[in-house]
């Protein structure tokens, strides 16, 4: 238990690194939502997708491989200084590239050349802070993670107010400001919030001696560039939708549907901070004698907390459209949102069972598994959206990683068995549809809601009562 204990400890401070910016993030969407026309959110939307596309290509997997190797080798700074050096120098192979071919990539892509410029330097300066980062992680260090992704959020959230808000609502008048393309300002309160990221993880560059070993860059290399696939396909099935959509319907069907979505941020949130506290500690125990046992443990409690937020959420789904998407513009697509959040449950319970993969290395099926996933996503997506319109978008991402959630488990439980208690898992998680299923016919009672919500509460305290005691105790 005391091994379990420090694991939630790691995640939950983890998880404030995490938890905090996107919190903060929901300050931002109520005030993007009343500042931008939905075609405008749209446009925003489209620069973050690329933006996690880029972001994966540019890393191919290496942050992962890093926590693999550096858990396991006795050469850590070698591990750490490998990384850091070959991430360096792709990175600069790539921003060389762009600034060759910069007009040609923009048009070629359709963004807007600003906001093109934009993204490649809020890219290349993310990715150049990925070992530093993930140094933190490896070593211990939450804490220093955790302030340095806050004080990026702040800057970030600080520079949208002035640019969005403060400046139209006093009247500044500046030569550069412009008022008909307020979108851009998202953009550059994201530079320089990237700038200041940057220059804090400075130090951790000359943390070891630089050194590149070839024998190291091939096992990351080898271990890596499936998991870059994987992400490739997850980030198709995180945003094809959001791409497709401006094309298939328009661009403000587009951003109605992106602003609704982030309403399931909330499950999103629960899971990066599952992951972020997760990865590392996975690996660091995988030879602790009963390693397998607290994997199920933790899929166990990961389960009943996610299951408990998609009941709560959708109980009071109208107070967090109220608070989050203001503008009733964007209320068309709020019928995405149950949906949505359940695929994002489907989705952590996939990371969770993906340990069996990484811990064999044998991430190849990783990437199998995404591509299945993509496959449908893009096909789903293709076919439906014609037919029924966006809510076949959210339907797609439910199906892509509920199929993906048990092919893993089916794949896993054979190449690295895990004692999951599927009966009660698959208990909370029925249970958890069930009383969401009727807490959305009840016209938004929230006597009869809340009464749904204490019920699931009462099932976990009924069944997990003993269980929680000894675990708080130690």
């Amino acid at each position: 238990m005391s091994v379990l204990k420090k694991f939630f400890k790691d995640t939950i401070i983890y998880g404030l690194a995490t938890v905090l910016p996107r919190l903060m993030n929901f300050v931002l969407v109520p005030l993007h939502t009343g500042k931008l026309v939905t075609s405008s959110f749209s446009d925003s939307t489209t620069f973050y997708i690329y933006a996690a596309f880029f972001n994966v290509l540019l890393t191919y997997g290496m942050e992962t491989a890093f926590f693999r190797f550096f858990s396991k080798s006795e050469e850590k700074d070698k591990v750490f200084s490998t990384t850091f050096i070959s991430l360096v120098v792709t990175t600069m192979l790539f921003l060389m590239g762009i600034l060759v071919y910069n007009q040609e990539l923009s048009s070629w892509i359709g963004i807007n050349q600003l906001y093109f410029n934009l993204l490649i330097g809020v890219i290349v300066l993310d990715t150049l802070v990925v070992a530093p980062f993930a140094y933190l992680r490896a070593t211990g260090r939450p804490i220093k993670f955790a302030s340095i992704k806050i004080a990026n959020i702040l800057t970030y959230v600080i520079l949208n107010y002035f640019f969005l808000w403060a400046i139209p609502k006093f009247g500044f008048s500046f030569s550069w400001y412009d008022s008909t393309d307020l979108v851009q300002y998202i953009f550059i309160s994201n530079l320089f919030a990237s700038i200041l990221t940057f220059i804090l993880l400075i130090p951790y560059f000359f943390k070891t001696k630089l050194q590149f070993s070839k024998t190291i860059f091939k096992q990351l290399i080898s271990y890596g560039w499936p998991i870059m696939v994987a992400g490739l396909a997850y980030v198709i099935n995180e945003n094809f939708d959001k791409w497709i959509l401006p094309n298939l319907l328009d661009k403000d069907i587009n951003g109605a549907y992106s602003g609704c979505y982030k309403i399931a941020m909330f499950m999103t949130i629960f899971i990066q901070a599952f992951r972020l506290g997760a990865e590392p500690f996975f690996f660091s125990h995988a030879n602790e004698k009963n390693a397998k046992q607290t994997y199920a443990l933790i899929m166990k409690y990961f389960v009943i907390a996610g299951s408990f937020m998609l009941v709560f959420i959708i109980s009071y789904l109208d107070v967090f459209k109220g608070l989050i998407v203001k503008d009733e513009s964007y209320w068309i697509a709020i019928k995405i949102v149950p949906i949505v959040l359940l695929a994002n449950l489907c989705l952590g319970i996939y990371f969770n069972l993906a340990i069996w993969y990484k811990l064999t290395d044998k991430t190849r099926y990783g990437m199998y598994l995404s591509i299945v996933g993509a496959i449908l996503t893009i096909a789903f997506n293709l076919i439906m959206i014609p037919k029924i319109g966006f809510i076949a978008a959210a339907w797609a991402t439910l199906a892509a990683y509920g199929v993906m959630m048990v092919l893993s488990y089916i794949l896993g439980q054979k190449h690295y068995p895990v004692p999951y208690n599927l009966k009660q898992i698959l208990g909370y998680l029925g249970s958890a549809i069930g009383l969401s299923i009727i807490a959305l016919t009840t016209n938004s009672n929230y006597y009869i809601n809340t009464i749904l919500v204490l019920v699931f509460l009462g099932l976990i305290v009924l069944f997990e009562k003993k269980e929680l005691k000894q675990l708080l105790k130690k």
